[in-house]
């Protein structure tokens, strides 16, 4: 999760993204310790996951917030240390409650605390509205964190589908609750409703579940019939 931060002067201020935030990092960083002083355990959030996800309360032992230079740019992240290897649908369901902590919770507060930098004041919001998922660095006791990973998105076929924006919804949102992706299902419903066209509606849901309209998980742009028979 690429980290934003708005820097203010006496009289404005800019936003600055992630590639601008890692000159910061060291004051940042410093900021997340004090932070974590505040919280009992040094800052540990997975005593705070909710009883009704008993198989997270149990496997997930620490979830301490930090801050990471990934692919150029300052990135929140979260530091897991696990008891044992969760599932993807738990993976999912962790996901989501870290996005939870870092736009209501823990990064709430947060981003109410001014950092004071050499050319003015830092305040770093650790979730932004289009983000997906944060990033996690996964642990197993004694063992050095593990490469970044993402959520999974399901995939739907749209096939058969055209022109019923509400049936493709409802299935995609339907998708992600049973991956356990509650907060992105009903953060794409919003966007869907208030998107107001047929086509952007389509888009956006191919950003949450993988549809044939959506990149490949590789990462090639998807090509079109055109260019299918031209091969």
């Amino acid at each position: 999760m690429e980290d934003t931060d708005s820097e203010y002067g006496e009289d404005d201020y800019a936003e600055l993204d992630g590639r601008d935030l890692t000159d910061y990092e060291p004051s940042i960083r410093e900021r997340i310790e004090k932070e974590k002083e505040l919280l009992d355990d040094g800052g540990n959030l997975a005593p705070y996951i909710d009883s009704s996800m008993p198989r997270l309360r149990e496997n997930v032992l620490r979830i301490e917030p930090d801050v990471v230079v990934y692919d150029g740019k300052l990135c929140g992240c979260a530091i897991v240390e696990l008891k044992q290897e969760l599932s993807e649908r738990d993976w999912n369901s962790l996901f989501d409650y870290i996005s939870g902590q870092y736009s209501d919770g823990w990064g709430e507060g947060f981003e109410q605390r001014d950092i004071p930098v050499a050319d003015g004041v830092l305040n770093v919001h650790f979730w932004q509205p289009d983000q997906r998922c944060p990033i996690v660095l996964d642990a197993l006791p004694g063992q050095e964190p593990a490469v970044p990973r993402q959520a999974h998105k399901p995939k739907m076929r749209l096939v058969g589908q055209d022109g019923n924006i509400f049936s493709i919804l409802g299935r995609a949102s339907k998708l992600l609750r049973q991956n356990g992706q509650r907060k992105q299902a009903d953060e794409m419903v919003q966007r869907v409703q208030n998107c107001g066209d047929y086509y952007k509606a389509l888009n956006i849901i191919s950003e949450y579940v993988q549809t044939e309209l959506s990149a490949s998980e590789k990462g090639d742009a998807p090509r079109g019939k055109k260019d299918q028979q031209e091969r």
